[in-house]
């Protein structure tokens, strides 16, 4: 997946991690990596000449039972990371980045999953002059996701431990600007960590095993941004979108739904008109309508107040065809009480983002 999340520290990071004075503790840790570039598109077959190497430097807070979700989630850490990247071709430049992650425990708490995401910065984007060959990056600034399971040893050493395992790293600008054909890599990676307290406090059980009931709830969400198609200097437009939909939750932490949405996306506007003039053998008009509508399914994971959306939607309004009828719809919320939210989700086609949605709504 593809997407732009840039202002994902801004809106979500110092709500969701900031925490009440309760038993915690923090530690470091310091990873270096090695790996390749995937070869997802052969656009950028070019630009894989090494191996991309780079370390992340990370800061983690320990959860312990204090609040509810940390029980349902088996007590993960949350924290920030800092990333420098050498991808080892000079088209493609370096990447330095930082993140907002949360760590999830299995088995034991002997393996770790490690979901992070935040914005990166790329030192040599496309241009048509001093870099037309770095069809990657459009832009300088990216969205980037990192996932990393590692296998962890903490105290092996007084407070020093050992971690290692695989990361994969996604860098995106979500079709804000072409080109965007996109990064994904896959590494090794080897890390020490230092623990700054000696000894955890106990971990706290008290869930109660009462079954969890809501009604279902109506939803009304407004989302926006600006895009831009795959045809490098044909501009970024605003785009808006609006949607209904009902949502049952399943359980404490799950909710499922069901809605429709309505699209309008000016740059598939200026699109159609392009494709009307340039291409005559594809029998555009020009007078295609550019809106659009779908109806989706969805989930919804709460962790926190912060929660995890995915959807998956088919237009049943679709006058001119723009990478198929079926959409991917995945992102964050962030709710203000029981009723409002905020988001940023990536709306794809496949593996083809279209946009990045900066959203409001109210849950009813």
């Amino acid at each position: 997946m593809k997407y732009w999340l840039t202002s994902f520290i801004v809106l979500f990071g110092h709500l969701s991690f900031s925490q009440e004075k309760e038993i915690s503790n923090s530690y470091f840790d310091l990873n270096y990596f090695a790996g390749n570039i995937a070869l997802h598109n052969n656009d950028i077959l070019h630009l894989i000449t090494g191996h991309p190497e780079g370390f992340v430097f990370s800061w983690n807070k320990k959860t312990f039972g204090n609040k509810a979700w940390e029980q349902r989630f088996n007590y993960p850490d949350y924290g920030a990371s800092f990333i420098y990247q050498d991808l080892k071709n000079e088209k493609l430049g370096d990447i330095f980045g930082l993140y907002a992650h949360y760590n999830f425990y299995f088995f034991k708490r002997n393996v770790m999953l490690r979901i992070a995401q935040g914005i990166a910065f790329n030192t040599n984007p496309y241009d048509k002059i001093e870099n037309p060959k770095n069809v990657a990056f459009g832009s300088y600034f990216l969205s980037s996701t990192r996932l990393m399971l590692n296998y962890k040893k903490e105290h092996l050493l007084d407070r020093f431990g050992l971690q290692a395992g695989l990361s994969l790293i996604h860098y995106s600008n979500g079709s804000v600007k072409a080109p965007n054909t996109s990064i994904n890599i896959i590494a090794l990676n080897v890390g020490l960590i230092y623990n700054l307290n000696d000894e955890n406090p106990e971990y706290i059980n008290n869930l109660s095993d009462e079954k969890f009931t809501e009604p279902i709830k109506y939803n009304l969400a407004f989302r926006t941004g600006i895009n831009q198609s795959d045809v490098i200097g044909s501009g970024q437009f605003p785009f808006y979108s609006l949607s209904a939909y009902a949502d049952k939750r399943l359980s404490h932490a799950s909710a499922i739904q069901f809605g429709a949405d309505v699209f309008f996306s000016n740059f598939l506007k200026e699109f159609i008109y392009y494709q009307s003039v340039s291409f005559p053998e594809e029998n555009v008009s020009g007078d295609e309508d550019y809106k659009r509508v779908g109806l989706f399914v969805g989930h919804e994971l709460f962790i926190n107040k912060l929660s995890l959306e995915t959807q998956l939607g088919y237009y049943i309004y679709y006058p001119f065809d723009f990478e198929g009828r079926t959409y991917i719809r995945i992102g964050l919320k962030r709710y203000f009480g029981a009723k409002l939210f905020g988001s940023v989700t990536l709306k794809s086609h496949v593996a083809k983002a279209e946009a990045v949605e900066f959203g409001i709504g109210v849950r009813l």
